[in-house]
């Protein structure tokens, strides 16, 4: 069952959030090609452009956690926590079920 992963992440409008497009762009063209991945986007709070999320959808769990647990990743996410200066926050979600 395919599940959705959302990143929050605090981002400084200007130099900062420009410098922040081309490694989310980076990271989605490494996960497309691992296993697993179905899709993704980011998304910025209208009333609040700081607040971003990215939404990506995995096949299962375990996809997600090959692919967060990659050496490609983490380096990738490295750069973006020293850039914003602060750590990501990740929550895993699955479809509610009866």
């Amino acid at each position: 069952m395919a599940i959705q992963v959302i990143i929050q992440r605090k981002v400084k409008q200007g130099r900062q959030a420009k410098e922040l497009v081309p490694l989310i762009l980076q990271m989605r063209a490494c996960a497309m090609y691992q296993p697993g991945y179905i899709s993704g986007e980011t998304l910025c709070d209208t009333e609040y452009p700081g607040n971003c999320l990215v939404v990506s959808r995995w096949e299962t769990v375990e996809d997600w956690n090959n692919w967060v647990r990659s050496q490609e990743r983490a380096e990738i996410d490295h750069n973006i926590e020293i850039l914003t200066g602060e750590k990501s926050e990740y929550h895993i979600y699955s479809p509610m079920t009866p």
